[in-house]
């Protein structure tokens, strides 16, 4: 019995150090979260408990369905377009040769920049007299007013998002490429089987639980948004930006509505739990 319980012991203490930090830094503030969201909790640390009414305030606040409208959009652009870039370069890096290793680096770089960094410069690059409407001008159009425009301002958003962090996702799938066994490939190859087929046939349906794991973190990076939005618009124009994780801010510590703001995350909590599970379904649970 010893000798059997030795190996499972021995893989817990190691871990131990890890669960203890997820336990103290995720799962107990989550609880907190929880209990905050039913109370009335201010500044000052005072609270009262009011049960559910922090969530008949929700339903009834426009603010927050507008909010959940903007993520659902900024999600809708982002997450396809970084899941999209994110495999076109990993199967552009499996082809390379020479210099990999630099290659690999100068697509990763832009995702240890800083958020705040980088939404500096996109800011610049959007500007009237920034870079892009400084091409636009050069080719006889009229400058574009990306940050601006409410229908503008979530692609655009999305598209530094994309630029900040799909070097990640690009390495995950990387990783899940080379562990295509080469014999598949090959097979395929000798039977006349195209570049295209071979993608489509072999590559994609092996890569499809490491599809699956980047759709979920890309998904939940998505409902995450904030650095990018509280740089560059602040929510605006007209809370065209105005995500969810924006709102929690908002009332957390602009408002000090402690309670309502956890009543937001623990919304917030639930509509990412959801989405996952649906992404899971439509994966399929017998390959993931």
């Amino acid at each position: 019995m010893r000798h059997r319980l030795r190996d499972p012991v021995a893989g817990l203490l190691f871990v131990l150090p890890v669960l203890v930090l997820f336990l103290i830094f995720r799962i107990f503030p989550s609880l907190g979260a929880a209990g905050m969201s039913l109370t009335d909790w201010n500044i000052g640390g005072e609270w009262s408990f009011i049960g559910a009414d922090n969530y008949v305030r929700l339903l009834d606040d426009v603010n927050f369905w507008l909010s959940l409208r903007v993520t659902l959009v900024y999600a809708a652009i982002y997450v396809p377009l970084t899941v999209v870039v994110s495999l076109g370069t990993a199967l552009l890096l499996n082809q390379v040769v020479f210099m990999r290793g630099l290659f690999r680096g100068m697509l990763f770089l832009p995702y240890v920049t800083s958020f705040v960094l980088a939404g500096v410069i996109w800011r610049w690059i959007y500007e009237f007299d920034g870079l892009i409407n400084g091409l636009l001008a050069h080719a006889g159009l009229g400058p574009v007013a990306f940050l601006q425009e409410t229908s503008l301002v979530l692609p655009a958003l999305a598209v530094v998002s994309v630029w900040k962090g799909f070097g990640y996702s690009m390495l995950i799938l990387l990783a899940g490429i080379k562990s295509i066994p080469a014999s598949y490939l090959e097979a395929a190859t000798v039977d006349g089987a195209g570049a295209w087929q071979r993608f489509r046939r072999i590559t994609l349906p092996l890569l499809k639980p490491t599809l699956f794991f980047v759709l979920v973190i890309e998904t939940i990076s998505a409902f995450q948004v904030f650095d990018t939005i509280y740089v560059m618009t602040g929510g605006g124009p007209a809370r065209a930006s105005y995500s969810l994780i924006y709102g929690i801010y908002d009332h957390g510590f602009r408002s000090f509505d402690f309670g309502y703001a956890a009543t937001w995350g623990m919304v917030l909590f639930a509509i990412v739990l959801v989405v996952s599970l649906i992404q899971r379904r439509f994966m399929g649970r017998g390959e993931v």
